[in-house]
């Protein structure tokens, strides 16, 4: 197996962990946080697919899917054009809704096939390429990518626990 097959199929488990953690629910449920310090279902799979979107274009040298196909229109949040969520606290999730579920999955599926067709492309030797010389050592491709791949599946995985607590009752 080559890496850039062994990177499509992690990127694929995200896309289906988020797929699961989003079926189902209303945008209330979407929008809900157990606790005011919380985020919730839609902040979570927003900002996992922001950071994707931002990571993986800038190591790919082309526009961000978030502004380059409208994404940034439809969900019509409060916040500028390069907003990720990153630092963003209570109130800033709070603002973080959307009227469909479908606009967090086709978003999410948008940047997941720009991603795949990034990824798809690499060779091994690309995933050595220095992306980012400010840190030590320096940050290379891969690394970049399986620290997208690990934020991901973190966010997903908090994604489905909110969802359990939500559908409990059920």
């Amino acid at each position: 197996m080559r890496s850039a097959d062994l990177l499509a199929d992690a990127f694929d488990r995200t896309r289906e962990a988020v797929h699961e953690a989003v079926a189902g629910l209303t945008p209330d449920q979407l929008a809900e946080r157990p606790d005011p310090g919380a985020n919730s279902v839609a902040w979570l799979v927003w900002h996992l697919t922001r950071v994707q979107d931002d990571h993986v274009s800038e190591v790919a040298g082309r526009p961000q899917t978030w502004t380059a196909d409208g994404w940034e229109g439809r969900f019509s949040l409060p916040f500028p054009a390069e907003e990720t969520g990153y630092g963003h606290g209570p109130d800033e999730v709070a603002r973080v809704r959307v009227a469909d579920p479908a606009l967090l999955t086709g978003y999410h599926d948008a940047v997941h096939a720009a991603t795949l067709d990034y990824v798809r492309g690499l060779t091994d030797a690309d995933l050595d390429r220095v992306v980012d010389p400010g840190w030590t050592p320096p940050v290379t491709l891969g690394v970049r990518l399986v620290s997208v791949l690990a934020d991901d599946l973190q966010h997903a995985g908090q994604a489905a626990f909110l969802r359990g607590l939500l559908l409990r009752g059920s």
